[in-house]
């Protein structure tokens, strides 16, 4: 089973708008990357299909996988690192540690960052920080806003929205966020860069 020291590279995201819902991106990552398969709106057998697939290009890889919207005990039976709990709560997330998975959630506010400190969630994906397909319209956090979120929620902040590589290095660059050294995740970007060709 994999452990959170080995979160050190970007999460791929996985949505309906990405090329075959994100496995030909997954087949791009970089090693010891996150595949987060959110994926929502298959229907149950064509989801379960998609995160077997995705484990098995995650195993070749080397990078840790996980699963939104499912219970702690069906990610555990479906052979996943992790599990994404979008309610934050401190049952799951115990459950989660019980069972050997990495555990990580959404936070967007104050009371969404206090929420996972509470659990003792692993990684927050703290957003948005650009403007973003995903959430369109919503305001974007300040650089403050975020590390002031990524800090209240006590966990590995991952920070999501509009992200890229280059917009990565620059928020680790800054002394506030190298203080916590977030990681990044993004749907979009991961795409884009699976489109080109190999060189």
């Amino acid at each position: 089973m994999a452990h959170c020291h080995h979160l050190s590279r970007g999460w791929l995201v996985t949505d309906a708008r990405l090329a075959g819902h994100g496995v030909a991106a997954a087949r791009r990552l970089p090693p010891f990357s996150v595949i987060l398969v959110r994926s929502d709106t298959l229907p149950p057998r064509d989801r379960r299909h998609l995160i077997l697939q995705l484990r098995r290009v995650g195993r070749a890889r080397f990078s840790i996988v996980m699963v939104a919207g499912v219970s702690p005990a069906y990610a555990r039976h479906l052979g996943v690192d992790g599990v994404h709990l979008r309610d934050r709560s401190a049952r799951r997330a115990a459950q989660a540690r019980r069972l050997g998975l990495v555990t990580s959630a959404p936070v967007h506010d104050e009371r969404e960052a206090r929420a996972v400190a509470r659990a003792r969630i692993d990684q927050a994906l703290v957003s948005p920080l650009f403007a973003t397909r995903s959430h369109l319209g919503a305001p974007s956090l300040s650089r403050r806003q975020f590390v002031r979120l990524a800090l209240l929620t006590r966990a590995r902040a991952v920070a999501l929205g509009g992200m890229t590589p280059a917009r990565h290095r620059l928020l680790v660059r800054r002394d506030a966020s190298r203080h916590i050294n977030p990681q990044w995740a993004a749907i979009d970007a991961w795409e884009a860069m699976a489109s080109r060709p190999r060189g």
